[in-house]
């Protein structure tokens, strides 16, 4: 992994891209503070055992943050979205007549 810092960074910017196509990371420095890496992109689509492996690759790359509560129920995120011709104010409605009942 290369350290480099904003002014080395900008006067061979070109240089340290092609470093990074060959596969090494670069983390740029503003004085002695880390603020930023450059690293390659991962080549062709990326073979996951399961989700869970899937998600663990997204947190990692700051993608996706974990949620606050895991066991919080999400199951409304598997329900359909309410009919293209309803009106927003429609389906708010049927929403909140759905949690009284």
């Amino acid at each position: 992994m290369l350290h480099v810092k904003i002014g080395q960074l900008k006067n061979g910017l070109s240089a340290f891209l092609r470093k990074v196509r060959a596969g090494e990371s670069v983390v740029i420095y503003d004085r002695d503070t880390p603020i930023a890496r450059i690293e390659p992109m991962p080549t062709g689509p990326q073979k996951f055992k399961n989700e869970d492996e899937r998600l663990a690759s997204l947190y990692a790359r700051g993608v996706l943050r974990p949620p606050k509560n895991p066991n919080a129920d999400l199951s409304f995120l598997l329900e359909p979205p309410p009919k293209a011709d309803a009106s927003v104010l429609e389906a708010l409605l049927e929403e909140r007549r759905e949690d009284w009942r």
